[in-house]
């Protein structure tokens, strides 16, 4: 397995995340090429990817990184591994390498969610030590927009 950045999209990158964004939601399209353009694009956002020993790609994830008054703040969002790929240690390199690469950029700290359905993927958080914070998390849907999670 290996895991890298995204630094150009091509073909392969969108296919992939055709694949993928459905195993993750129901509710939101995958990007469109533009979309993943901008993602690279950002300097903000550092999308990685893990391909299998075939070099297929099984897997993302987006590391953001932003700064705020009261300091900088990183999120991991967006974690998926292909359904027939899982239980293969994909997440857990996925998300071990956003975590290096929030230290690697600066940040003291790491955020990210996930839905209390996703039984494996919180296990797996908190065994890579993330801790469950209690705080209300709110979100305002723009009444055009529909809804989206």
């Amino acid at each position: 397995m290996q895991i890298t950045e995204v630094k150009q999209v091509n073909d392969e990158i969108i296919e992939a995340f055709n694949r993928l964004i459905p195993q993750l939601t129901t509710t939101n399209l995958p990007p469109t090429r533009e979309e993943l353009e901008e993602i690279v694009a950002a300097g903000t956002s550092h999308l990685l990817i893990a391909r299998d020993d075939t070099g297929r790609i099984v897997g993302g994830l987006t590391v953001v990184i932003f700064r705020i008054p009261t300091g900088l703040r990183t999120r991991i969002e967006d974690v998926v591994v292909e359904s027939s790929a899982r239980g293969q240690g994909i997440g857990e390199a996925l998300s071990r390498a956003g975590i290096e690469l929030a230290r690697s950029l600066g940040a003291e700290s790491v955020d990210l969610t996930s839905h209390p359905s996703r039984i494996a993927a919180n296990r797996l958080y908190q065994r890579l030590g993330f801790t469950i914070r209690h705080t209300n998390v709110y979100r305002y849907i723009f009444p055009t927009h529909g809804a989206t999670s």
